[in-house]
């Protein structure tokens, strides 16, 4: 061989390297849905349910239902969808009715209407559930619970459950807030986990069935098909993967990140910035006046936020919003401006936040009592408020149950 043949070879063996780093650097992180070509003897021969919303794409932007209905081995039967429906377009707590899917020609379930929960008629016809939803980390996030109560029904109907995980926006390794105590267990909150939990859905779902927490401690073994690339303290914009609002209100990393602690404010009369375009980066209320907010950064001392004094006017935002609160009323308030979000602490920066404002108009301020309390896991935060105990006291109650979690959790981490 000539010694320009070799230098022709090396140079194309250099090209390929390089384009295979590029298209590395493009794609560090592959989901559970990239993996499918490699796990395809999990689904080869079945009749496939599958639980998912927009989310539910990989690197190439190609749709789940593309990708199984064109697989021949591959027998798509039903489709469910969860809270904001399976095309994600629904607003926050409408009840969703089952359709079909006319190009597929099958049935969308709804898991957020009649039932939340796949009776045995739906699952009839199938042997393999999967599940396929961006979570963002919030346990009162309805999702994962969508997810349990699906793995609950395979394992009650003996169907095989998979997940197809994905990562966590709000990284692997923050752990934020108190467990919630079964008295207030709810469809936003079912299980003894802290708001800001740091897992995937994959290892929350290895938690919840390890744990005994489904009906009667029935076993599920769920299979995971891991995330490839993906480091405990990646947020989700390290990730390479296009972020998908997984809900209406939820457009963008930014709202997901003050989404833990700024959504305490549905449990109060307060608006939580339902009706603009940026949800939970903005508070208020008509009677508020910027004078309020005047020395709101010298009295709340939370790491890596700042409060900065905003005027704005919810409006009726279909899908969004239809009737947020104060409705066309100009409101005065808060921006939340996360300067560091790696010592950022939502929850209780939402819980400073609540009991300032409390505590500025206490005689206009009203709580919606049962939900503040559900959100919370507990009645203790709203009585801690009202007991005018300081947030640092508060902290150092949460601290006890973050760090109790942190210790159960680690058996259930796969990354």
């Amino acid at each position: 061989m000539s010694p320009n043949s070799l230098i022709v070879i090396y140079l194309f063996v250099i090209s390929l390297c390089l384009a295979c780093r590029e298209f590395q650097d493009e794609f560090p992180v592959k989901t559970g849905l990239d993996q499918i070509d490699n796990f395809r003897e999990i689904f080869e021969g079945k009749r496939i349910g599958i639980i998912a919303n927009k989310t539910a794409i990989n690197q190439k932007g190609r749709f789940i239902t593309d990708i199984f209905s064109q697989v021949p081995e591959f027998d798509l039967k039903v489709l469910f969808g969860p809270e904001h429906g399976f095309d994600g377009k629904i607003a926050a707590g409408h009840n969703i009715s089952d359709t079909t899917d006319h190009e597929l020609d099958i049935p969308i379930y709804s898991l957020y209407g009649e039932t939340r929960k796949p009776t045995p008629e739906m699952l009839n016809d199938i042997d393999i559930l999967v599940f396929d939803i961006q979570d963002i980390g919030a346990r009162f996030y309805t999702y994962i619970y969508t997810m349990s109560l699906a793995m609950e029904a395979a394992a009650e109907n003996d169907i095989d459950f998979v997940i197809l995980d994905r990562p966590n926006p709000l990284n692997g390794l923050t752990i934020e807030g108190n467990l919630l105590e079964p008295d207030f267990a709810t469809f936003v909150g079912l299980y003894p986990i802290p708001v800001r939990h740091g897992m995937t859905v994959g290892e929350l779902a290895m938690m919840i069935d390890g744990e005994g927490w489904l009906n009667n401690g029935i076993g599920a073994n769920p299979t995971v098909i891991k995330i490839q690339g993906w480091r405990r303290e990646m947020w989700f914009d390290e990730t390479g993967l296009t972020f998908i609002p997984p809900s209406p209100n939820i457009p963008t990393l930014a709202v997901a990140i003050a989404y833990p602690g700024m959504c305490l404010f549905e449990g109060t009369n307060i608006s939580e910035g339902r009706g603009t375009y940026n949800p939970f980066l903005r508070i208020g209320a008509p009677w508020f006046t910027m004078e309020s907010f005047s020395h709101i950064n010298q009295t709340i001392h939370m790491k890596g936020v700042h409060f900065g004094p905003i005027r704005f006017t919810p409006v009726s935002i279909p899908a969004m919003a239809p009737t947020p609160k104060h409705q066309d009323l100009v409101c005065n308030g808060l921006s939340i401006n996360v300067s560091d979000r790696n010592i950022y602490n939502s929850y209780l920066t939402g819980i400073a936040l609540v009991k300032y404002l409390y505590e500025a108009k206490k005689e206009r301020f009203t709580w919606r009592e049962r939900h503040f309390d559900r959100l919370c896991g507990t009645d203790k935060i709203r009585k801690f408020i009202l007991e005018g105990r300081p947030v640092e006291e508060i902290e150092n109650w949460i601290s006890g149950q973050v760090e109790s979690f942190r210790i159960k959790r680690k058996k259930y981490l796969i990354y």
